[in-house]
């Protein structure tokens, strides 16, 4: 299972949803469409988020870096393309520009762009750390910071495409497990600090879906020189082998309908734990129950096991209000 679990972690480099019950609010404001940015919009996941949100009636605008792929952005109806690599400041700052002069205002950032490094921590040159860290991290922080009064003025949305792999890591993930294990603490943060603003925040939690970051990964191995040679070859190898396998997984509709769900719904979830089978979510919930149990068995505080039921009872019932 300890093999099965990290090849999971590693298909962490994905994302789901899923649309919850209840009353969906219209994407109009106004006289014209909600208007949403979405970074790392090109391919996979947030690809399908765009094209879901512009076909729903939302307003577009789509981050890519590449010319062809703004091209084929600019082709789909309520999209406009902007160039925005999240690790420049100039290009968030011109995308700020491109949307306050469009003078739709902004109701929603889907932070998504994303890459993945998979290497043993022991091993990992910093600047692959860094690099891994620039986009996971700092990207949703720059991008957030940037567009965060144009979010505050129109009462918005927003939402940052996590993982289950920052709630599970393993031989390997380390450095994508840190990068959004730090996405789940910027998201409970950034909750708190935008409800005083009626800012609604939410995470997508994804499980094994298509993507681009699985070829992204080999591509970096490869241009960096990296071999399987070493006390992980093992490793490496089988992640290497699962990578090359993503493109088989299942499209990520899902994803785009958690994303929409997470504009729309009068009441989003802060999370949205978006699996394609219930052995991903089991997986999940039995990472988070195990760090229960060792933050509190054989330590000088801690409750008995009804204790802990209860306390689960309540934040069951806190969530479902």
């Amino acid at each position: 299972m300890r093999n099965r679990a990290a090849v999971w972690v590693v298909a962490a480099m994905v994302a789901v949803g899923s649309i919850p019950g209840g009353t969906v609010a219209s994407a109009q404001v106004n006289d014209g469409p909600r208007a949403v940015l979405v970074t790392g919009a090109s391919s996979g996941i947030g690809r399908k988020i765009t094209e879901v949100l512009a076909a729903r009636g939302y307003f577009v605008y789509a981050g890519a870096r590449k010319a062809q792929d703004m091209e084929a952005l600019n082709r789909i109806k309520n999209v406009q393309a902007i160039r925005l690599d999240v690790t420049v400041p100039s290009e968030i700052e011109a995308a700020v520009t491109t949307v306050e002069k469009a003078g739709r205002g902004l109701y929603g950032l889907v932070n998504n762009a994303g890459v993945a490094v998979i290497m043993p921590l022991i091993e990992i040159d910093e600047d692959d750390l860094k690099f891994q860290l620039d986009v996971n991290v700092f990207g949703p922080y720059r991008v957030t910071k940037a567009f965060s009064k144009l979010l505050i003025a129109s009462k918005g949305r927003i939402v940052t495409t996590g993982s289950l792999s920052g709630f599970v890591s393993g031989s390997m993930s380390g450095p994508y497990s840190m990068s959004k294990h730090a996405v789940e603490a910027f998201v409970d943060a950034l909750a708190a600090e935008m409800a005083r603003f009626d800012v609604k925040v939410s995470v997508l939690e994804p499980g094994n879906y298509q993507t681009e970051i699985g070829k992204s990964l080999l591509a970096r191995m490869e241009a960096k020189g990296r071999t399987f040679e070493g006390p992980y070859e093992q490793d490496m190898r089988r992640i290497a082998d699962f990578a090359k396998g993503i493109s088989r997984d299942a499209e990520p509709d899902d994803v785009a309908e958690a994303a929409f769900a997470a504009l729309s719904d009068p009441h989003p979830k802060l999370r949205y734990l978006v699996v394609p089978n219930q052995g991903q979510a089991d997986l999940t919930l039995r990472k988070l129950f195990q760090t229960v149990a060792e933050l509190n068995l054989g330590q000088k505080y801690s409750v008995s096991r009804d204790s802990l039921v209860a306390m689960l009872d309540k934040a069951l019932a806190e969530t479902g209000r």
